[in-house]
């Protein structure tokens, strides 16, 4: 029997039909495994995971080692995506027993979680084995199964990062957290460290606001050559805009294919606000191009968006995107083929597998005369034509709140840049979703599909990501309701999260308990929940006027301090937040009657200081606090700036303006 086909997870629908007798997870699930007085095997993994496919192919489908299974163990498939918390757990037991981790993810526990074996991937002989192995130790070592597991819950216990405040997040601790960024940049390449090399989006973002604080040349070259060097490798998509998850190699040549949602919304921010500050054209175009590919790669007919499209195609990974000469020139012609070729560093030897290449942009054609950049297109375009008829990756149409929360923040930093209606209506589309499907009861839900809810309960990060989008929503239309919709879920992240010492549990206090309660503070692929809520809580707290909130997330970002100090790679997105309350953050109100091509709020937009809020309407608008009491003087369209709740003269004047921001603005 198998329990995963009315799953809302694309993942446990993959193995809805194996041999293996899945469970999802679930309270019966160990129950059962209680009463059979048996093991139970947890395998974690997620949609787009190519070594997932691998296992799943090799054993999970297999009937030998289905019924071995079935015979031994209670088995519960995992979503990852789905159960954040669940993942954090079992991975933090993985890396403890074998010194790293991964997907897809092992573990063996006794019936009631307590895991006493964990692994990663197993070729299926060696699966076998390790099966047989923990069925003989389960039924003649019990005592020392269990002590092991014991000791490892023990160890896990002991490893919650909970502790209270330590230090404020000075200028200091931030210079110096920029400092150990540049000395772990590669000159050569771009972005940090070797291989696999992954885009340091919150990294990026946060050096950006350091320059505007201090005008810092270097940290700005960094996250030019950083965000060059990725748009022309291939871990960009060439032809139809988007970011692989990671390169294999150490400069950005052949990527891991499988493109999520979060990696995109957080690049999505970095190229607009690098284009933003210095106007360079390739970071306008990879931010024009990263919205359409989330619009229409990862747009849903539920509403939302997808998470991610799959590293394989029909098993074979980057089967959709290789090239060889000899295809060019299939799909091009004679005389464009070969040009492609050179273009896109399309070799006869290859550069991926197979003599296969991967497009990148070899030519810097940015700034190419017209002719070059026209031919450039319309080789784009036909090339993409013929890829479409290829066979395509898989999409994972989950729809994850907190990451749809990031992508609603950066396609708002690009349509008030950009003034752009779709993408502002698509935001505000989005953010819609998000308050009507996902907040239940005033409490959020994880995951949606098909324009159905999932069960699972938001975790800290959803709380944060969606809580900064609606703050950011609020800031685009000047409706009121987006700002109530965030304090709901901030407060409820204050009373159902908090430690009790300043900084946050990963999940709520009356979520399902597990064998610990996760509590990590590090940036890695998203933001850290406690970086989410804290972004969230700055900014709400300017938009409000509320103190209380401002000195909630300073007294969490105490307890990361020394986080910050030593590890600065694992908090880019802590430190950015970091850089806003340094700046202020300022708060700029623009009181019009027609905010659309009003020319204050677009110098606000053009000049904001690092996690500056800007709000336009009219005077006294309902359920907008900064346009509470604030006139138009001479009955003009008038600016108010504000910082740290101390606020300048009003201005009529984009110039007087300017000289305002002129400070924090860089």
């Amino acid at each position: 029997m198998n329990r995963l086909a009315s799953a809302t997870s694309p993942y446990l629908l993959q193995h809805a039909d194996n041999p293996v007798d899945w469970w999802p997870w679930s309270a019966e699930a160990f129950a059962e495994a209680r009463r059979r007085d048996v093991p139970v095997l947890i395998s974690v993994g997620y949609a787009a995971c190519h070594w997932c496919h691998v296992m799943a192919h090799e054993s999970f489908e297999d009937v030998a080692v289905g019924q071995l299974v079935n015979d031994n163990f209670v088995a519960i498939k995992v979503d990852r995506e789905e159960r954040p918390d669940v993942d954090a757990v079992y991975m933090t037991a993985t890396q403890a027993m074998t010194g790293q981790g991964g997907w897809p993810m092992t573990v063996f526990a006794a019936p009631d979680g307590t895991p006493f074996f964990c692994g990663t991937y197993f070729p299926k002989q060696n699966f076998t084995q390790l099966l047989q192995s923990v069925t003989e130790a389960w039924t003649g070592q019990r005592e020392a199964v269990l002590r092991q597991g014991a000791a490892v819950v023990e160890a896990l216990a002991g490893a919650q990062a909970v502790g209270g405040a330590t230090a404020p997040l000075t200028a200091d601790v931030l210079d110096a957290a920029a400092d150990q960024l540049g000395q772990e940049y590669d000159e050569v390449n771009g972005g940090f460290g070797g291989a696999p090399k992954f885009p340091p989006h919150m990294n990026l973002l946060f050096l950006l606001r350091h320059h505007q604080r201090t005008g810092s040349a270097r940290d700005l070259e960094i996250v030019r050559h950083s965000c060059e060097a990725m748009a022309r490798g291939g871990l960009y998509d060439q032809l139809a805009g988007g970011f692989a998850r990671y390169s294999v190699d150490a400069h950005w040549t052949v990527p891991h294919f499988e493109k999520m949602l979060y990696d995109n919304a957080l690049l999505l921010r970095v190229y607009t606000q690098l284009w933003r500050l210095t106007g360079d054209e390739l970071a306008g175009r990879v931010a024009a191009e990263t919205v359409a590919f989330l619009l229409d790669d990862l747009g849903t007919s539920a509403g939302g968006l997808a998470s991610a499209l799959d590293a394989d195609t029909e098993g074979v990974e980057g089967a959709t995107y290789a090239w060889t000469p000899t295809q060019l020139v299939e799909a091009l012609g004679p005389d464009d083929g070969p040009w492609a070729a050179d273009l896109f560093n399309v070799t006869a030897t290859g550069t991926f597998e197979h003599g296969m290449s991967v497009l990148r942009l070899a030519r810097d054609i940015d700034d190419a005369d017209p002719e070059i950049r026209e031919r450039w297109q319309r080789v784009r375009l036909a090339l993409r034509e013929a890829r479409d008829r290829r066979p395509q990756p898989a999409r994972d149409d989950k729809v994850v709140a907190a990451w749809n929360g990031l992508a609603v923040t950066a396609l708002v930093e690009y349509a008030t840049l950009t003034a752009d209606p779709v993408t502002a209506a698509t935001a505000v589309t989005i953010a819609e979703v998000l308050a009507d499907r996902h907040v239940v009861d005033g409490r959020l839900r994880r995951v949606s599909r098909d324009g159905q809810v999932g069960e699972p309960a938001g975790v800290l990060e959803d709380y944060g990501c969606v809580a900064e989008a609606f703050c950011a929503v609020h800031q685009l239309t000047g409706d009121g309701r987006w700002l109530r919709l965030a304090g709901g879920l901030l407060d409820t992240a204050l009373a159902r999260f908090g430690t009790g010492q300043g900084g946050f549990y990963d999940t709520a206090d009356d979520a399902e308990e597990l064998i610990s309660r996760p509590a990590d503070p590090t940036d890695n692929a998203t933001p850290s929940g406690l970086s989410a809520v804290v972004a969230a809580l700055v900014t709400y707290s300017a938009l409000t006027g509320e103190p209380s909130y401002r000195k909630a997330a300073e007294t969490a970002l105490g307890t990361v301090v020394p986080i910050v100090a030593r590890h600065a790679r694992f908090t880019g997105y802590a430190a950015a937040v970091g850089e806003a309350l340094l700046s202020g953050p300022y708060e700029i109100a623009v009181v019009t009657a027609e905010p659309a091509g009003d020319p204050l709020l677009a110098v606000a937009h053009r000049n904001a200081p690092p996690g500056a809020v800007v709000v336009a309407g009219s005077p006294g608008q309902s359920g907008v606090p900064l346009l509470a009491d604030r006139p138009m003087v001479g009955g003009v369209p008038t600016a108010y700036v504000c910082r740290g709740f101390v606020c300048d003269r009003p201005v009529t004047s984009p110039d007087d303006l300017l000289a305002q921001l002129g400070a924090g603005g860089g």
